[in-house]
């Protein structure tokens, strides 16, 4: 089931997340992130009327999707940038899909125009589900991120949803 986040989603949204700030380059973020933090995350992408997913299966949170400011000057409101994330457990079931189809379903309904995903470089399964959705690929930043103790490039997809 692909529902929006409640606030009762936040210690399993954390949870999620903090095992890929832990273990990978994936997010550039380097220290655990608290349900609180979450929950203030959720709100301020609910303060500017965009969505938040979650993707629940069994009662079990596995997974979250959301768009946020592309930028913050007005000729962008029309722009947004998308981040997907799965249970390290729960990858390659569908649930991206199932989670971007939902996302870019509630984002067309608002007239948002462009999506714009960052992906740190190499992640071809990042790369494969964006692409499965027409995004292309419109700029490659070389060792832009510092992680782990390596340089990370990031690519950022590109997708039309409304013409």
């Amino acid at each position: 089931m692909i529902r929006i986040a409640k606030s009762s989603d936040a210690k399993a949204i954390a949870n999620i997340y903090n095992y890929y700030i832990a273990n990978t380059v994936v997010t550039f973020e380097e220290d655990a992130i608290s349900s609180a933090e979450v929950n203030c995350r959720i709100s301020e992408i609910a303060s500017m009327e965009l969505p938040w997913l979650v993707a629940e299966d069994g009662g079990e949170i596995i997974g979250y999707a959301y768009a946020s400011q592309w930028h913050g000057r007005c000729a962008y409101r029309f722009s947004v940038e998308i981040t997907v994330y799965l249970s390290h457990l729960s990858t390659s079931q569908g649930w991206g899909t199932r989670l971007y189809e939902n996302l870019f379903s509630d984002l067309k309904k608002k007239s948002i125009h462009v999506v714009i995903g960052g992906v740190a470089l190499p992640n071809t399964v990042s790369i494969a589900l964006h692409e499965k959705f027409g995004m292309e690929k419109v700029a490659h930043f070389k060792e832009v991120g510092f992680k782990f103790n390596r340089w990370v490039d990031v690519g950022y997809w590109q997708g039309k949803l409304n013409a």
